[in-house]
């Protein structure tokens, strides 16, 4: 069986997949989150997000579920919890890469009027960036060339506006783990013992003319996400050490863009980032928007009050979208009271005292943080 790790320490590369395959092997009959098996394993919730999905991508495990997402063990997560490779076809003769298809019209021309349906089938709504409609405005610094940085609090809609404005898109989940080889590729063994390199996100984007978006990009080791700085420059071309000295060029449309938590813990926006990136673009949450979705206009206000403390520099949290709609789904299932206590228990050790003050004043009487009683 597997034990919870004691120490966070840096895995070698594909040696936290290899955990969380045996997790799924050694549970097989239950849907796990990714939280439930980082808090198992003593890693991030992030990491552990991404080797769930590459083992989703690989065939050894199944997604369940979508919201939250869950997953449980196939046939094959057993082999892959022993180290053994995903089968991959054998690989076709060697031959110079076919010119991909020119991508489709960008449509910034095209008026956005309404919601936009994001990949999941949720709708996002757009909000004006210089005057225009957000998704429009990063469509046309696409076709101009221009890199965007989205970087604001986690929650506020960085990776909705992205996914919206781009039916293209390849995302790139960021975090302290990231390695060169999950940005670009690694070799894996085929099922006859040979090995083939199995390109990765960023080689299919640059070779296919799409959208890299790299969220939580600050988490990412400075020296890992140097691989990609050639691809955004003049050169437009990576060379991958790895397979060979292979030259990987980037084609027409391919575009980056990035997400920026500032103030998370191991975010790092180094000068040599913030240059490739021309445009920075501030994200903050909605708030008339979560009025609009029928969200309790209390919680709304103790969002807008704690979020004008943060930006005098009096608390470093406030409850965004994302918090507010848990919110509303927490009312219906346990009652406004415990809504807000949520909002207590959510804050930030620091920020809690004044959270508490905030919700009871708006709420008119003492609320207490959300937990267990008594036995009944």
């Amino acid at each position: 069986m597997t034990t919870p790790a004691t120490l966070a320490t840096r895995l070698n590369s594909g040696e936290l997949r290899r955990q969380v395959a045996a997790y799924l092997a050694d549970n097989p009959t239950t849907d796990h989150t990714s939280t439930a098996v980082a808090r198992h394993l003593g890693r991030s919730s992030g990491a552990v997000g991404n080797a769930l999905k590459t083992l989703r991508d690989r065939g050894q495990a199944a997604e369940t579920a979508t919201s939250p997402l869950r997953y449980r063990a196939t046939a094959t997560t057993k082999a892959a919890a022993a180290g053994a490779p995903a089968p991959v076809p054998a690989p076709a003769p060697v031959s110079a890469p076919a010119a991909p298809p020119r991508p489709a019209a960008l449509a910034s021309a095209t008026p956005v009027t309404g919601p936009l349906a994001r990949p999941n089938g949720l709708l996002y709504h757009p909000r004006t960036l210089s005057g225009i409609p957000d998704v429009t405005a990063l469509r046309k610094l696409r076709e101009s060339g221009v890199a965007a940085l989205m970087y604001g609090p986690p929650g506020t809609g960085k990776t909705s506006v992205v996914e919206a404005a781009f039916g293209d898109v390849i995302t790139v989940q960021g975090d302290g783990d990231t390695t060169v080889a999950d940005l670009v590729g690694e070799y894996t063994q085929t099922p006859d013992g040979r090995f083939v390199f199995v390109h990765g996100p960023v080689v299919r984007a640059m070779r296919e003319g799409k959208v890299l978006f790299v969220d939580d990009a600050t988490l990412i080791p400075p020296t890992v996400l140097a691989v990609l700085y050639p691809a955004m420059d003049g050169r437009r071309q990576i060379i991958i050490k790895a397979n060979g000295g292979e030259a990987i060029d980037a084609a027409e449309g391919f575009y980056t863009v990035a997400g920026h938590n500032p103030g998370v813990h191991g975010a790092v926006l180094s000068d040599a980032l913030a240059s490739r990136f021309a445009a920075h673009i501030k994200v903050t949450s909605d708030y008339d928007l979560a009025a609009q979705m029928g969200i309790d206009r209390r919680a709304v206000k103790i969002a807008r009050n704690l979020h004008t403390r943060m930006e005098e520099g009096k608390v470093g949290w406030a409850p965004q979208l994302r918090e507010l709609i848990a919110f509303a789904k927490i009312a219906e299932a346990l009652g406004e009271d415990a809504a807000a206590g949520n909002l207590i228990s959510i804050a930030p050790d620091e920020d809690r005292p004044v959270v508490e003050a905030v919700v009871r004043e708006v709420f008119g009487k003492p609320v207490e943080p959300l937990a267990l009683g008594g036995r009944i």
